[in-house]
């Protein structure tokens, strides 16, 4: 078993441009302190620099780390891409070993509005339209409905209002760490 009985687990997952560092980083914000971040892009890309493949060892520095800070007291926000097919096995378990609450939130924005959002960010000249049309699954969620789907239509602001709520992290004190 992981965390405590106080300890929130969220899981934030979409395609690429779906809106889930934004979401993640606003979280933290509103919560302060006692917040910890777990980016798939992080580990894998800055930490490893290891290629998004099933099996590949991010997958379990992702659990490790999520594990670490859950047992810590710490609230966790875990978020990436995070295709069912390679990572689901290990947010399943992960998920069932949380001794806390924990909600999934699958960000479903329309390959179009990924092209728009991608346009925009630093990596847009390194990834063009068809690896990120290779990369795009729709709604590539979780099996047994355990994830929330939050359409593009969602402000951030309004994202952040429903998970805050739904998690009870909007009654929770922040930690002075």
């Amino acid at each position: 078993m992981v965390g405590t009985e106080e300890t929130r687990l969220v899981v934030l997952r979409g395609n690429s441009a779906s809106g889930k560092s934004s979401v993640a980083a606003a979280l933290r914000e509103r919560f302060g302190r006692g917040l910890a971040l777990v980016g798939q892009d992080n580990l894998r890309r800055i930490v490893l620099r290891e290629r998004d493949r099933p099996g590949a060892a991010n997958i379990g520095l992702i659990d490790l780390t999520a594990r670490y800070a859950l047992d810590a007291g710490f609230h966790v926000v875990v978020e990436g891409i995070l295709y069912a097919d390679r990572y689901g096995y290990m947010l399943a378990r992960l998920r069932a070993e949380h001794r806390g609450p924990t909600h999934g939130y699958y960000l479903d924005v329309p390959f179009a509005e990924t092209l728009a959002r991608h346009a925009g960010k630093p990596i847009a000249d390194e990834v063009g339209e068809a690896q990120l049309r290779d990369w795009h699954r729709p709604l590539d969620l979780l099996p047994g409905g355990i994830e929330s789907v939050i359409g593009a239509d969602s402000a951030l602001h309004e994202t952040v209002d429903r998970i805050m709520l739904e998690t009870g992290l909007d009654r929770l004190p922040a930690l002075d760490r």
